[in-house]
């Protein structure tokens, strides 16, 4: 197995030493890339020997591709390698199960990855924001290595996250706020308090973890690549993750030929800082006021790698868009009684953007797309019933 060569900065491309724990990059704040000597693993022979279930392991996940990620000991739950579903209406779709992971959501590929290689520097105190997802997966995976987690959420995240991070033992602070108000209380308090921070993009390795999904959906696919991927970005780290994955992939020789699928970002109407960006054609975003949605982790008023998120979308031939929460929990719900998968609302934001970019020719019925549903739709009870108006029968 190849060892991590170096970091690099996605803005600057300055390097530094993967040898001890790395924020972002000194000169430019940029976040950085993991990057290995992959030239050994080349070709199709060498993906078959390598890419295989862990004979140690009933359960190898997503470290089956442990070829392409760091030589450390992982901390792992039994994340990765989660379904492709089939729609039974679609022929084109094919929607990738997020929600199958541990925690219920894509955020264990990331921070199964973040807290294995804290474990490997020896760090003790690991420190988030998060709009809900992330805390859950944090508490986890710091539990399991026996790591302090420090967790920074809005009052109204839904319910489950709180319930979830205070029984695995985790420090959490609601906050009246969003996640950029978690995010100045982390970024304030870190140096006092002896705090890591695993903010979205401040550490490399939340990146690698999600990276996985884009050598899954490809090796799913019998190693070709879909037309298109069709991803709910708050922060956008598996869009990144899946992006890189495609570089090395090619670099690897481990993908038949093909061209990339166009990347499609979908955000909330509620908060849509990467939509407005892309529409503007601007290189970055600006802070969202007001931001507001039911689809809890697409409320991210301002991402940190939106440069890197609108640069993958052009340069993919890619599309940003934003729907109301009207269509969304419309697509929530017509996915629920039509398909049997209760969807996160990020994921049906991800179905209701498929169906209108059928309606607009962005995309024909014919294409091949994978849709990510990031999450069980079961641990957004509250805020879907509430979308929803429901009550619990005999209460007020």
């Amino acid at each position: 197995m190849p060892s991590i060569k170096n970091l690099e900065c996605s803005r600057c491309k300055a390097l530094a030493s993967a040898e001890r724990p790395q924020t972002v990059c000194a000169k430019c704040q940029g976040a950085f890339y993991v990057r290995y000597d992959l030239e050994q693993l080349h070709g199709p022979a060498a993906r078959e020997l390598l890419v295989t279930q862990d004979p140690a392991s009933l359960w190898s996940g997503m470290w089956r591709y442990r070829a392409v990620l760091p030589t450390v000991e992982p901390v792992t739950l039994g994340e990765g390698w989660t379904p492709m579903l089939r729609s039974r209406r679609h022929p084109g779709i094919f929607l990738k199960e997020e929600g199958a992971n541990p925690t219920g959501t894509f955020k264990a590929r990331g921070l199964a990855l973040a807290v294995t290689m804290a474990r490997h520097y020896g760090l003790r105190k690991l420190a988030v924001p998060s709009a809900g997802n992330a805390a859950g997966a944090l508490a986890a995976y710091a539990a399991a290595a026996g790591i302090e987690a420090h967790i920074f959420m809005p009052r109204d995240v839904p319910f489950a996250n709180y319930v979830e991070a205070v029984a695995y033992g985790a420090n959490v602070t609601l906050v009246n706020g969003l996640i950029s108000d978690c995010g100045r209380m982390v970024a304030e308090r870190k140096d006092k308090e002896g705090w890591f921070d695993v903010s979205t993009l401040k550490e490399p390795f939340r990146i690698e973890g999600k990276k996985t999904m884009g050598y899954e959906l490809v090796e799913q696919l019998g190693w070709k690549y879909p037309d298109a991927v069709i991803y709910p970005a708050g922060g956008g780290v598996g869009l990144i993750g899946m992006w890189k994955a495609f570089g090395e992939l090619e670099e690897l020789g481990w993908v038949q030929s093909g061209r990339r699928p166009r990347m499609i970002a979908v955000q909330s109407s509620g908060c849509a800082p990467v939509v407005r960006a892309f529409e503007n054609k601007s290189r970055a975003s600006e802070m969202w006021q007001d931001a507001e949605t039911f689809a809890a982790g697409l409320r991210v008023p301002k991402p940190y790698g939106d440069y890197i998120m609108l640069e993958i979308l052009r340069e993919s031939a890619g599309m940003a868009i934003a729907l109301p929460d009207e269509e969304i929990l419309a697509s929530l719900k017509d996915w629920a009684r039509n398909e049997g998968i209760f969807l996160s609302p990020e994921g049906a934001a991800a179905t209701a953007a498929y169906k209108n970019l059928i309606e607009t020719g962005f995309l024909k019925p014919a294409d091949r797309v994978v849709v990510f549903n990031t999450g069980a739709g079961l641990k957004y009870t509250d805020v879907t019933a509430h979308a929803m108006n429901l009550n619990r029968p005999g209460s007020l």
